[in-house]
C-alpha cells in the first residue's frame, strides 16, 4: 500500500490509496484492509485500529444504493491524531429520466418511513441530496422535498451553511446539538455505533458529487 504525505508544522498529513467503486458491489475486505494499514502506519493501538475499521464499515453501509447512479471512491486522510474517512459518489451525467425519477423517489414518504437508526437516516439524507441534484437536472418526477415528517426533521436539524463550498451540507454534530431536547432522537443517538464513536459525520453535495465524511480523533 502506498501513502502520500508531507510534513506541515511538524504535523504529518497522510492519505491512503484511493479505493474505487464501480457498480453496487463493495469489497468490504479491501476497506477493512485499508483502514487497518492506515491505523498501523499512524501507530494506533489495537482498540483505536478496531474503531477505525468499524467506522469505515459503518460508512460503507450508506453507499451501495447511491452507486446505482454512478461510480465512487473511498479513502482515509490522517493529520496528526485526526482521521477523516471519505466516501464520494459521482452521479453519471447521462442519467436516464427513469433513473432520475427513481432517485427522486427515495425521498417519498413510503420509502423513507422505513428508515430507522442513524446510519440508515444518514444514508437517506445523502440520497435526498442526490435526488435534489436529479431534480434540478431536468426530471419531472416527484419533488424530493416530499419526505415524511421524521426524515424531514432529521435533515433540517443537521443542515448548515457549508464552509467547504457544498451547495448543501448536513452534520451529525449539528443534529446532535439541536436534537438534545428530543428524547426519542436522543435515545436513537445513544444506540448508534457511529454516533457514539465518531466525532462527526458530514454529508455534502456539489453539482453531481455527494461526499460522506466520518471524522474521528484518537
Amino acid at each position: 500500500m502506498i501513502f502520500t504525505g508531507k510534513k506541515r508544522k511538524a504535523v504529518f498529513f497522510m492519505r491512503s490509496d484511493v479505493y474505487k467503486f464501480s457498480g453496487t458491489e463493495v469489497d468490504l475486505a479491501k476497506i477493512d484492509e485499508t483502514a487497518a494499514k492506515v491505523a498501523a502506519y499512524a501507530n494506533l493501538g489495537r482498540k483505536e485500529q478496531l474503531r477505525l475499521v468499524l467506522l469505515s464499515e459503518e460508512l460503507l453501509e450508506m453507499i451501495p444504493n447511491l452507486l446505482r447512479y454512478g461510480d465512487g471512491e473511498f479513502w482515509i486522510d490522517c493529520s496528526g491524531s485526526k482521521f477523516e474517512i471519505h466516501a464520494v459518489v459521482y452521479a453519471r451525467d447521462n442519467l436516464s429520466s427513469l433513473e432520475r425519477d427513481d432517485l427522486i423517489g427515495v425521498s417519498k414518504s413510503g420509502r423513507n418511513a422505513a428508515a430507522t437508526g442513524i446510519v440508515n437516516k444518514i444514508r437517506v439524507a445523502a440520497e435526498t441530496f442526490f435526488a435534489n441534484y436529479a431534480l434540478t437536472a431536468g426530471s419531472t418526477g416527484v419533488n424530493a422535498d416530499g419526505m415524511n415528517a421524521g426524515m424531514a426533521n432529521f435533515c433540517q436539524l443537521g443542515m448548515y451553511d457549508s464552509p467547504m463550498g457544498y451547495s448543501q451540507q448536513w452534520s451529525l454534530s449539528n443534529y446532535r446539538n439541536r436534537a438534545a431536547g428530543d428524547s426519542e432522537a436522543w435515545d436513537e443517538l445513544e444506540k448508534s455505533i457511529i454516533a457514539n464513536i465518531a466525532d462527526d459525520v458530514t454529508v455534502g453535495i456539489l453539482n453531481n458529487t455527494v461526499e460522506i465524511t466520518v471524522k474521528k480523533s484518537f
